[in-house]
């Protein structure tokens, strides 16, 4: 078992470009399992919520690069 890594998570609705670090589960290649974690739905809107299966790819920010969702995996 892997046990879980952070991954990053648009948020939509919002008039800037945020990620938000969450927590997933390596699944294999590029894939990760979103886990059960807080998620406040009133406060915050994902693009993907926990249980969705995800395909990440390192991505630039103004943080420096991060592993970031960008699809849901087929």
């Amino acid at each position: 078992m892997s046990g879980t890594m952070t991954i990053y998570l648009s948020l939509l609705d919002e008039n800037v470009n945020v990620r938000r670090p969450v927590q997933a589960e390596h699944i294999g290649g590029n894939v990760y399992l979103i886990v059960n974690q807080p998620y406040d739905r009133d406060l915050e809107h994902w693009e993907f919520e926990p249980g969705a299966r995800v395909v990440c790819e390192s991505v630039e920010t103004s943080e420096g690069r991060v592993l970031a969702a960008v699809r849901r995996a087929s």
